[in-house]
């Protein structure tokens, strides 16, 4: 199936490391270019230099609120246009109600969350008809997750705005679209398992509850992501599709 990515242009944020990582992979094997970014400035070269030459690196906090501007200017400077973002962050500290401090809050609400609405505000204002905003968010939009309070305040909220802003944008032609994520086995989810006083104990256990009975690779996560911001979805908007081996049970 072609997926009508082919030189079509994406900003992938967090893409260093993890699903936004994988996100932006996917995309250039599929034959789309990529601007990827991460705080690190060698590590986002060095990404960008593994993928070829469809992707260039940014040293980028999505915190930054000059970073949208920054980031749309790059992708129509390096590969002559812009048709989408795909908004991915690392996760915010772990914990439970009393152990999160104010700063810890702080620190998450600016890059979880108001972060990813200017991103999404200064896409929504650069795009056509056939544009995407893509959100990757959590399975703690539906469901919280012990021990990840800050994420289970902040993502559903951010749900909640992709939400608002489908319905702004889909008279224009541009898509939103939100990926929840579950156990993928990404670096991240690893170190949520190893603060457990047994992580192989806990792994086996998560894995249980999956129907599928494993953790998902970030390959899997990423083609899904691929799809998504692809003309293939173009009736697809204001979705959130759960990625997470069937975990979520509800409809």
């Amino acid at each position: 199936m072609d997926l009508g990515l082919k030189d079509r242009v994406y900003v992938v944020t967090g893409a260093t490391r993890g699903l936004g990582h994988a996100a932006a992979r996917e995309l250039v094997a599929d034959g789309a270019k990529v601007v990827v970014t991460g705080r690190d400035e060698k590590r986002a070269a060095d990404v960008a230099a593994e993928l070829g030459p469809n992707a260039v690196g940014a040293a980028v906090d999505n915190a930054d609120p000059a970073a949208p501007e920054r980031l749309i200017a790059l992708a129509r400077e390096r590969f002559g246009g812009f048709d989408g973002i795909l908004v991915s962050v690392g996760g915010p500290a772990a914990g439970f109600v009393a152990d999160n401090t104010d700063e810890q809050w702080q620190s998450a609400f600016e890059s979880v969350f108001l972060g990813a609405v200017r991103l999404a505000r200064a896409a929504a204002a650069e795009l056509e008809d056939g544009g995407v905003i893509g959100f990757v968010l959590s399975a703690s939009v539906y469901e919280p997750i012990p021990g990840l309070t800050i994420s289970n305040g902040l993502r559903p909220g951010l749900a909640g705005f992709a939400k608002s802003l489908a319905d702004e944008l889909g008279p224009r032609g541009v898509r939103v679209v939100g990926l929840l994520p579950s156990r993928i086995d990404t670096d991240r989810v690893r170190e949520l398992d190893a603060m457990s006083a047994d992580p192989e104990a806990t792994r086996a256990e998560h894995e249980s509850r999956i129907p599928l009975r494993r953790y998902g690779t970030a390959e899997e996560f990423g083609r899904v992501a691929a799809f998504l911001l692809s003309p293939a979805a173009s009736y697809l908007t204001g979705v959130m599709v759960p990625v997470d081996g069937g975990m979520r049970h509800g409809f």
